[in-house]
């Protein structure tokens, strides 16, 4: 009798176990998904995202399928996410930073120097105040799955090198469509001239603007060194960016699909990171080698940059809310003390 027991409860969790599955799969359906990105497919932005779709048709069992447009081809940053708020289109990956016209909390990423380095970001980004921040994004149309890596920021531009506080003065500078930076570069002494990273190449060749502020990677896949000679390390801002899915298409999928795409994604935010890294050396030593003059900018004129900046930064905390000012600096010391 026991062993006949054991046997018959031992089908009834065999037959559950694929039923659960039965329905998950049920509950998948055939799904094009298009997922906009600024960069080019040969770029770190572009080989995540293709990981990203490999990975949601392998869970998906080849139902879902995500539809990589690069490029720029689907519009600038802004204008994706305004497609995704429509629900004209369903996924993309770009700037945190030009989000903030949409929710103002994401001007805390905009904070010059506020990352020490990138396993600091990691911890925060990734933590609940990073999620808190990213939560916000519901309430104007928006669902953010995770953060990837854009990196520090470092200028370029074809005037000089910046070796001091004043070297800023007067260069044209391109920056995001975002108050933060603008009033950053503003209060450096910076012409900035704020543009779609889209439009950007063009700027620095036809000489509009004189300079811009990127990620290694990010100025060597988009060969800024054919129209840059100047590139100084700053490490002013580190700089995510965010994965998001349009809210009106993610209401509309099941629970199964939603975790489909979540669980894709944190694959993708673990590979983009550690590829984005791996290439950041590599990418500062092929820009020398393509011929861009590299400074570092002494830690007393960045020193002057962050005191410069300090009426910035009271402007950020203001914006977003002392309260998450001060939870995002406590988490930020937490992660530098190791806790």
């Amino acid at each position: 009798m026991k062993t006949f027991r054991r046997t018959l409860l031992a089908a009834l969790s065999v037959a559950a176990i694929t039923c659960s599955f039965q329905v998950a799969a049920q509950d998948i359906k055939p799904r094009i998904i298009r997922f906009g990105y600024g960069l080019n497919e040969v770029s770190n932005q572009g080989r995540a995202t293709k990981l990203f779709a490999e990975e949601v048709e392998k869970a998906s069992g080849g139902k879902m399928k995500v539809r990589a447009i690069g490029a720029a081809a689907l519009g600038s940053d802004v204008q994706m996410q305004q497609a995704l708020i429509g629900g004209a289109q369903e996924m993309m990956v770009g700037s945190t930073a030009t989000l903030v016209g949409i929710t103002k909390e994401m001007a805390i990423w905009d904070t010059p120097f506020l990352f020490n380095n990138a396993k600091e970001a990691d911890v925060v980004l990734d933590g609940p105040v990073g999620q808190k921040v990213m939560d916000k994004l519901q309430e104007k149309g928006l669902v953010g799955l995770v953060y990837w890596e854009n990196g520090f920021r470092n200028l370029t531009n074809s005037k000089r090198p910046v070796n001091k506080l004043e070297d800023m003065d007067g260069i044209k500078l391109r920056v995001m469509q975002n108050n933060v930076f603008l009033d950053s570069f503003k209060t450096l002494g910076a012409n900035a001239v704020p543009l779609p990273f889209s439009e950007l190449f063009t700027a620095l060749e036809t000489k509009t603007v004189d300079g811009q502020e990127n990620p290694y990677n990010t100025i060597l896949s988009s060969k800024f060194y054919e129209v840059q000679k100047y590139l100084t390390v700053t490490n002013h801002v580190y700089s995510p960016w965010i994965v998001l899915v349009s809210k009106k298409y993610w209401d509309g999928l099941s629970k199964a699909e939603q975790k489909v795409l979540l669980d894709a994604a944190k694959k993708s935010r673990d590979f983009e990171r550690q590829d984005t890294r791996a290439e950041a050396d590599k990418a500062l030593a092929d820009l020398k080698g393509k011929g861009m003059q590299v400074n570092e900018l002494p830690a007393a004129e960045a020193n002057r940059m962050r005191e410069k900046l300090s009426a910035v930064n009271a402007s950020i905390a203001a914006n977003v809310g002392e309260s998450l000012w001060k939870d995002v600096q406590g988490a930020v010391a937490q992660a530098r003390a190791g806790k």
